[in-house]
Order: structure tokens, then C-alpha cells, then sequence
């Protein structure tokens, strides 16, 4: 039982963190390589909160709400001049994850540091004893994957998004406004990484390269998952079940390495990933 629920809470914490690099993904054709930046960002927004000496759970709120202003900043002032050329977009947001990461190091340090969990211990679940805080967070993933769903689905802003998605151009011509669509599409998916950020340093700990294996995962997971939210879960349930069972029963070493080979095999064969065709 306590495998079953490692494999389901690695894949919450997993759809939690690439939600964000997905909804961008989707509505500008580009992978925001600053993603792991603003995870990074997150982790620090929750260390200042507790060493502040406030509640550990609204270090959620604030880190959400640092990531999407400062998503936004980044939006205008970076990314909005490259849209036209989504290669030199790519090169400016991986660039950007690199100073936010040196800019985070002169302040910060390089040491590693730990952030209080909002709840500890481990309680009695399915007649095994499991950390609190794991469980919580698979209901944290359920909330992000029903409001993306429901704002996608069931408001205005998420209509004009599906139809950037799949026709710009058409869209323009209905009278939406592509780019305010796009600056809250950035600014919501920065949002949501630096919440992931802070929803996963009670688990490990924050330094300053805490984002980059955490992007290569989202990057892989976003690729194989087909720009759906829900094939994406399916891909962290898969790939991420997967990472838990090498690095159980094999290496922990092969255990990360587990989600990049088997979305490279699956893209070889099957080119939409987990996508329906």
C-alpha cells in the first residue's frame, strides 16, 4: 500500500509542477525554460514566509501571487517582443532561468536550506502509516487540475484561450484579443510554478538550482502528454509510477533518469504521446 500511494502522490506533485509549463506550451508554442526559475522562486517565496515567522501555509498564496507579477514583468518586457520568433523565445526564457537562479544565489547563497511543512507527522491510511503531507498534496493536484479545468471549460477567458490554441489567426479574426490572452496564459503558468515551487520544499529543500530537474521531468511530461490536462495526468500517473518502481526495486540514479527515457521511447513510437488521436 505504501508503494501505491508513493506512486499516486509523485504523480500529483509531478502534475502540480508541470501544469503551469503546460498551459503555456499550449497557447504560445513555446517551452518556457524559465519554468524552473520560477519554481525555484517559489521555494525562496516559502522559505521568506517562514522564516518570517508566519503560517507555512500561506506561503501557497504568496508564493502564487510573486510568480504571476512576476510572470507578468516577464511577459512584457521578455517574451512579448520574441513572438514572432519562438526559437530566440526559447533561448531568452532559458537564459532568464539562469538569472533568476544567479540573482536568487547573490541574495540568498548557495547553501541549502529547509522549509517548515505545514503539517507533519504520519497518519493511518489504508492500513499503512504515510506522511500527512504527501496526501495533502494529492488533493492540492485534484483542486489544480478541476480550476484549470473549470476556467478552460466554463469561463470566457477559457474559451478565447482553446480558440488561440487551435487557431490564432482565426481567433484574431473573431474579434480576441491573442496577446491579452497570452500575457494571463504566461502569467497564470508562472503562477502556478512557483506555487508548485513552494507546494514541494517541505519535501526536499531550497537552493538555488532546485528548479532544473524538476523542468527537465515537466518538460518531458508536456511533451508526452499532448497539450491536455488530462493526458498529462495520465503521464505523470504512468511515467511517474514508473520512476518510483526503478527507483524502488533498481537505483535511485536510474530512478530520475526513468521519465526522460520513457518519454523519448514513447514520442518514438507514438509521436502524440498519450494524446488522443
Amino acid at each position: 500500500m505504501s508503494q501505491l500511494l508513493d506512486i499516486v502522490t509523485t504523480a500529483a506533485i509531478l502534475y502540480a509542477v508541470a501544469a503551469g509549463l503546460l498551459i503555456v506550451f499550449g497557447v504560445m508554442k513555446i517551452i518556457n525554460f524559465a519554468h524552473g526559475g520560477f519554481l525555484t522562486v517559489g521555494g525562496y517565496s516559502a522559505l521568506i514566509v517562514t522564516e518570517l515567522g508566519g503560517n507555512p501555509w500561506l506561503s501557497l498564496p504568496f508564493a502564487l501571487v510573486v510568480g504571476c507579477v512576476l510572470g507578468m514583468i516577464v511577459e512584457r518586457l521578455v517574451v512579448r517582443p520574441l513572438y514572432a520568433r519562438p526559437l530566440d523565445a526559447i533561448l531568452a526564457t532559458w537564459g532568464l532561468g539562469i538569472i533568476l537562479g544567479q540573482l536568487i544565489t547573490l541574495y540568498f547563497g548557495r547553501e541549502v536550506q529547509f522549509v517548515e511543512s505545514p503539517v507533519k507527522g504520519a497518519i493511518e491510511f489504508a492500513g499503512a502509516s504515510y506522511s500527512q503531507y504527501r496526501l495533502i498534496l494529492v488533493l492540492l493536484a485534484v483542486a489544480i487540475a478541476v480550476l484549470l479545468g473549470l476556467v478552460l471549460n466554463g469561463t470566457r477567458l477559457g474559451l478565447q484561450t482553446r480558440a488561440v490554441i487551435m487557431n490564432e489567426n482565426l481567433a484574431r479574426g473573431l474579434g480576441i484579443n491573442s496577446g491579452l490572452v497570452r500575457f494571463i496564459t504566461f502569467s497564470l503558468g508562472a503562477g502556478l510554478a512557483s506555487l508548485a515551487g513552494a507546494l514541494i520544499t517541505p519535501l526536499s529543500s531550497v537552493d538555488p538550482n532546485m528548479g532544473v530537474p524538476w523542468l527537465v521531468s515537466a518538460f518531458m511530461l508536456v511533451l508526452v502528454s499532448g497539450m491536455s490536462l488530462v493526458s498529462l495526468a495520465l503521464a505523470c500517473l504512468v511515467l511517474g509510477g514508473a520512476q518510483v518502481l526503478v527507483s524502488t526495486y533498481g537505483n535511485p540514479i536510474l530512478g530520475g533518469l526513468t521519465i526522460v527515457v520513457l518519454a523519448a521511447l514513447i514520442l518514438r513510437f507514438r509521436p502524440q504521446g498519450f494524446a488522443r488521436e
